[in-house]
């Protein structure tokens, strides 16, 4: 009997309990303990995060990054080399084996010398920075290129001409490309001489989005060499005149 009534006992608590749990579940709101999340939003949380887009301030100071690409760090000017002749072979009567043996000389004979001893001077880019400014619907760049000359073998104190490229490009479009032939005084063989160029007259539309770029670096199809050794001019023989 005993074992009966608490039986009984332990059923009738657990049907109460579980009536009390239904009953809270029912009168519970949107904000209370059972609430999973199923139901009414609530009015005061903060509304989900919108793309990012471009502010009118960030595009104001928005200033196009300055690269340098591959390759246009760094000019290198050397001593031209006196054409050597043509090599040639004595004849030996086989045409394979004299032919072998022109290809041989001719090899031979256009090899150029070492470089490092036809050197005048090494220039390098070390920094870039840009400054800009913005009016009438219109970019003002301002590039500056800092860097040092280091003479080589062949250099004697005077003028060189570095040709210095700058460019603002938007995507696949030329905006602005300047070559510049910047001069440098070099009086001091034995050390470098440090350096910086600056073009200031950069003008271009402003930008619509965050997407210009800007390059500076050497310019290996412009002219190079000392500029105060000019070349020899032939003159004229004037005609004789009676």
């Amino acid at each position: 009997m005993a074992f009966h009534t608490f039986s009984g006992r332990f059923f009738a608590g657990l049907a109460l309990t579980g009536f009390m749990l239904a009953a809270a579940g029912c009168q519970s709101g949107d904000n209370g303990i059972l609430n999973l999340g199923i139901g009414k939003k609530d009015p005061a949380a903060p509304p989900p995060p919108q793309d990012p887009k471009i502010l009118a301030s960030q595009l104001q100071a928005y200033c196009p990054r300055v690269t340098v690409r591959d390759g246009t760090a760094f000019f290198n000017t050397y001593v031209n080399d006196v054409q050597k002749p043509r090599s040639k072979v004595r004849k030996t009567g086989d045409a394979a084996q004299d032919a072998a043996a022109q290809a041989a000389a001719d090899a031979a004979a256009a090899t150029p010398p070492d470089d490092s001893a036809r050197i005048i001077y090494q220039a390098s880019i070390s920094d870039v920075t840009r400054d800009c400014s913005r009016a009438d619907g219109q970019l003002t760049m301002k590039i500056a290129v800092a860097g040092k000359i280091v003479p080589g073998p062949k250099f004697s104190p005077g003028t060189i001409t570095m040709p210095i490229r700058t460019a603002v490009m938007h995507g696949t479009e030329v905006l602005y490309s300047q070559i510049h032939q910047y001069q440098v005084q070099v009086t001091d063989p034995s050390v470098a001489t440090q350096f910086v160029f600056t073009d200031s007259n950069i003008v271009v539309p402003a930008p619509s989005a965050q997407d210009y770029q800007a390059y500076a670096g050497y310019d290996e199809t412009a002219p190079k060499g000392p500029t105060d050794k000019p070349g020899k001019t032939r003159k004229k023989k004037r005609a004789a005149t009676n």
